[in-house]
């Protein structure tokens, strides 16, 4: 199950003053509300809003092991699996993907995305952001990633609950940049398929309600700084969510939302009691309790080497959790609003290296779409009969997140100033991908 708790470091007797502004802290890990400004009428923080669950294959999945298999190719580029058929004639995806193949009705897959960066940290910017990084190498964001920006624009759908969640941890590239701490994603630590821990979420034991008001106003009497002059937009940050992080501390919502505990065991084995399986569940309750933000990150998909056993470690898993997530979502009626992205930062070399492995290439990969009222059971693009680049319908990243930004109803061009005070647009590039949208 997942934990709640008050932290390592609470003391047993007494309160220290990190205790004291541990409530307005909390706002410095994702808890976060419309900003000023960037609303819409309430319409824009309606409970039934749209959500948006993202999946991060982070190392770089093969496209040709997954969703753009290529039967017909060559031995060194097709692999050694197979491909198998789906519910809908013409359409195939790799052996391990059994489960969705069976739903590929209510799948959009995308076989044409492509960038020009084959560096892990370079590749995953794009993708997070929809804008190229000026370092060959970051290390940290220059540009919002697509979380921060809809927890700075739209807030929870919930009172009491986070608006931008990492699960299981936080996601490379995922943060803020100059849109200010308060909009970095709240994490949890640790696999939720064994014991995750969500840091803060309870007061100390000592904490009493009343005395958790007295220091709400004591912060408030404290903070005499200028506003004015803070441009990273982190003192912003703590004003505009310190009232909804001592919701969330004193109230139930989202110690229930985390608590895998409250799922049935036949559920839990559905998804698969992998950290993928679970995440994913776990992504599912949070976006039905009021998140609008979620990003699932699972790593270890850089395969540079004897990439076939690693794939049938790690496909199956991923299999089930998709699977059950996108089955789960219907069953719901959650699939008109909640979209669900299935992506890494590029996809593998199509030709397999000496080491039995591929390598990084950003020249053409694949990913998936469901949900969010798009339309399903097709796939958009094509690549070439190797798999190397592109022959239909090339797409850039940025299509992608305008298209996710169109399911959320934000404006692209809306801008946020830099910390140099220069105003940048959400996004500048691209188009929302036609064919997904309906008319």
């Amino acid at each position: 199950m997942i934990e709640v708790y008050g932290g390592p470091s609470t003391p047993r007797h007494g309160l220290s003053r990190r205790t004291v502004l541990r409530v307005g802290s909390l706002a410095l890990a994702g808890l976060v509300r419309p900003a000023a400004g960037q609303t819409r009428g309430n319409d824009r923080r309606r409970a039934d809003g749209p959500a948006v669950i993202q999946v991060i294959l982070d190392g770089g999945p093969s496209h040709l092991e997954t969703y753009d298999p290529k039967p017909d190719a060559p031995s060194e580029f097709r692999g050694e699996f197979k491909a198998i058929a789906t519910n809908l004639p013409g359409i195939r995806l790799g052996e391990h993907f059994p489960r969705q193949a069976q739903i590929v009705d209510k799948l959009a897959i995308l076989r044409s995305l492509n960038h020009t960066t084959s560096d892990h940290s370079g590749g995953m910017h794009w993708v997070m952001t929809g804008y190229p990084s000026s370092d060959a190498t970051p290390r940290s964001n220059e540009r919002p990633s697509s979380g921060s920006i809809v927890a700075r624009t739209l807030g929870a759908r919930q009172p009491g609950m986070p608006a931008y969640v990492g699960v299981p941890r936080s996601p490379r590239f995922g943060q803020a940049a100059y849109l200010g701490a308060g909009f970095n994603p709240f994490t949890i630590e640790g696999d939720p398929n064994r014991s995750a821990r969500v840091p803060n979420l309870d007061p100390p034991a000592d904490l009493t309600l009343d005395r958790l008001d007295d220091r709400r106003e004591l912060l408030r009497q404290l903070d005499r700084l200028d506003r004015r002059r803070d441009a990273s937009g982190l003192m912003e940050g703590m004003d505009q969510f310190t009232a909804e992080a001592h919701a969330m501390v004193t109230g139930p919502a989202a110690r229930r939302a985390f608590d895998l505990a409250q799922e049935p065991p036949a559920t839990r084995d559905r998804y698969g009691r992998t950290s993928i399986g679970q995440s994913c569940l776990l992504a599912r309750r949070l976006v039905e309790a009021g998140v609008t933000f979620v990003t699932v990150t699972d790593g270890g998909w850089d395969h540079h080497t004897q990439i076939m056993p690693q794939c049938q470690r790690q496909l199956p898993p991923l299999d089930a959790a998709i699977a059950s997530l996108v089955e789960d979502l219907h069953e719901r009626g959650l699939d008109r609003r909640v979209l669900l992205l299935v992506w890494g930062e590029f996809g593998r070399t199509p030709r397999i290296n000496g080491s039995s492995g591929r390598d990084h290439w950003p020249g053409c990969m694949s990913a998936l779409v469901a949900g969010g009222g798009l339309v399903t059971g097709q796939v958009v693009g094509a690549s070439n009969p190797k798999g190397e680049a592109p022959a239909d319908r090339p797409l850039r990243p940025e299509d992608l997140l305008r298209t996710v930004y169109r399911v959320l109803e934000i404006d692209p061009a809306a801008d946020f100033p830099n910390d140099a005070g220069r105003p940048l647009a959400v996004l500048n590039h691209g188009q929302p991908i036609a064919e997904l949208l309906r008319s």
